[in-house]
């Protein structure tokens, strides 16, 4: 039994389908059908390919629409100044001969 869970485990090199396209539709479970129509109309209007599974029973999982509607921001950091770089202070002087030693 390691041995299969561990071949399920394994990386196999390629990049995961982005959510929301038809190698990866988005899947979400609602409880009735007019519930379904309302999330049917977000992923349309929207252009993303999705399920949707309806069972009365189980709670809503709309995790997949949510992850879509709010992406992830990339931070950018900001670029330190080099000791040899000009100064951005506009002296003209080296960094490390000017504001180095100020802050």
């Amino acid at each position: 039994m390691t041995k299969d869970l561990h071949k399920e485990n394994k990386f196999d090199g390629k990049k995961p389908a982005k959510l929301g396209t038809p190698k990866n539709p988005a899947i979400v479970q609602v409880q009735n059908k007019k519930r379904m129509k309302e999330v049917a109309a977000v992923f349309e209007e929207n252009g993303w390919e999705y399920e949707i599974h309806i069972d009365p029973k189980k709670p809503e999982n709309l995790t997949d629409l949510e992850i879509l509607s709010n992406p992830v921001e990339t931070i950018h950091a900001e670029q330190k100044v080099g000791r040899n770089d000009p100064c951005p202070c506009g002296s003209g002087k080296k960094y490390k001969h000017c504001c180095e030693n100020k802050s």
